[in-house]
């Protein structure tokens, strides 16, 4: 596949199935001549789309103290939110070929401004559905916002994948480091370190207001595009085919291993004695290192028919940082946090762009992406549940970190079945 057919397929469009009419067509060029408040835009809701997640785990054993939670109702916490990442994904190509990508994402981060503050309200299940509404509205934001960039941005997919891509890491970077120190500037209060971050989504709600008035006028001037036979053999063949599965799974996997360490890592940390400051430092390294590997690893990937040597390297290098976790947490950390980022960005990317390169069409790499996405979530929503399970059953982390090595093995045998040179 030569780069621009990657560069077109790259981003899964959840609006591929319908067109804009004459009169959607001036709104979206009314849109596209303001291009500073569109890419502000992206910029702002970007930087959302993981700093719920990570403001949480560095503050997980204080909330869990608040309410004498277990260490499996702990885990919780996170899980849940990923379970709606899965979740939300199956509704929102729906929404934006009913309503338009705007108002959806506009929606969305509305959504995840309220969602934060029910999760800080005095109650266990204030807790717990306040991480239904961000699940549910940062999965709106994963699906929708790749498709709104290769809409409006078709010759500089690439490139603003970066940018979105850079901003949403900067962003958990930004409130992994910041959540402990901002507990103390409060008081010692857990929940107006997290509720702060809702003012992060007021702002990127209000920064893409204009962009919903001024593409008022494409919603509800939508055509539906006249679907071929093979393009419809297509969509049902997607969930019957085993290298569809096999990207899936690869997929989920790497998100699984990644939201362990969204929900534990620092608490892997403080466990063994590190202060909880120093925790939350490490915490944000990790996520800021990960770029390193989302950028390297597919631009590598999109030279070469096979990226079995890719997988290979990934998930090598996770398995190297949790083996580090396990036999020496604090001494080794700055250490195991560098090189599982770089694994962890690295099998992000390399997941993504497989969905690209196994996809022969535009149609089916929408389709493919909205299955790695929805099954991919669901399986990693077991993750932190299950991490934490264990380790309240066992008192340590050695047996959960253990596991996560054989979801490693797992993860390498499919992935060298899924960077195959073939097509779905």
């Amino acid at each position: 596949m030569s780069r621009p057919d990657a560069d077109r397929l790259l981003l899964p469009d959840a609006e591929a199935d319908v067109r804009p009419s004459p009169q959607g067509a001036a709104a979206r060029r009314a849109l596209l001549a303001h291009p500073v408040v569109l890419l502000v835009g992206i910029v702002l809701a970007s930087v959302n789309m993981r700093a719920a997640l990570a403001s949480v785990s560095p503050l997980v054993s204080e909330i869990s103290q608040s309410f004498g939670l277990s260490s499996t109702a702990s885990s919780l916490v996170t899980s849940v939110p990923v379970l709606f990442l899965g979740l939300g994904a199956l509704v929102a190509p729906w929404l934006a070929r009913r309503f338009g990508s705007e108002p959806v994402l506009l929606f969305a981060l509305l959504l995840l401004a309220v969602g934060i503050l029910v999760r800080v309200a005095p109650s266990a299940v204030a807790l717990y559905g306040g991480g239904v509404l961000v699940g549910t509205a940062i999965a709106l934001l994963n699906v929708l916002m790749p498709g709104l960039i290769k809409r409006d941005f078709p010759d500089k997919a690439a490139s603003m994948t970066s940018v979105y891509t850079g901003a949403m890491i900067a962003g958990a970077t930004l409130v992994a480091a910041s959540s402990v120190p901002l507990e103390k500037a409060f008081g010692g209060s857990w929940e107006a370190s997290l509720a702060v971050w809702s003012l992060l989504a007021v702002l990127a709600a209000v920064a893409w207001l204009p962009q919903v008035l001024i593409a008022r006028g494409r919603t509800g001037h939508e055509v539906r595009v006249a679907t071929s036979t093979g393009s419809a053999r297509a969509r049902k063949s997607v969930w019957r085919s085993a290298l569809a599965w096999q990207v899936t799974l690869f997929m989920g996997l790497q998100s699984l291993w990644s939201y362990v360490l969204i929900a534990w890592m620092p608490t892997i940390f403080t466990d063994h004695g590190m202060s909880r400051s120093t925790a939350g430092v490490i915490f944000a390294f990790n996520n800021l290192i990960q770029v390193a590997g989302a950028f390297g690893v597919p631009l590598l990937a999109g030279r070469m028919r096979s990226q079995r040597p890719l997988i290979v390297l990934v998930t090598s290098m996770v398995a190297a940082g949790y083996a580090g976790l396990m036999v020496a947490p604090v001494s080794g950390a700055w250490l195991w946090a560098a090189v599982l980022g770089i694994g962890q960005g690295g099998a992000v990317g390399l997941a993504l762009t497989m969905i690209v390169l196994r996809s022969g069409d535009a149609h089916t790499a929408a389709r493919l992406s909205g299955m790695a996405q929805t099954i991919g979530y669901l399986l990693a929503a077991v993750g932190p549940l299950a991490a934490g399970a264990v380790h309240q059953a066992t008192g340590g982390w050695t047996v959960p970190i253990a596991l996560v090595l054989g979801v490693c093995a797992a993860a390498l045998a499919v992935g060298l079945f899924a960077a195959r040179d073939r097509t779905v």
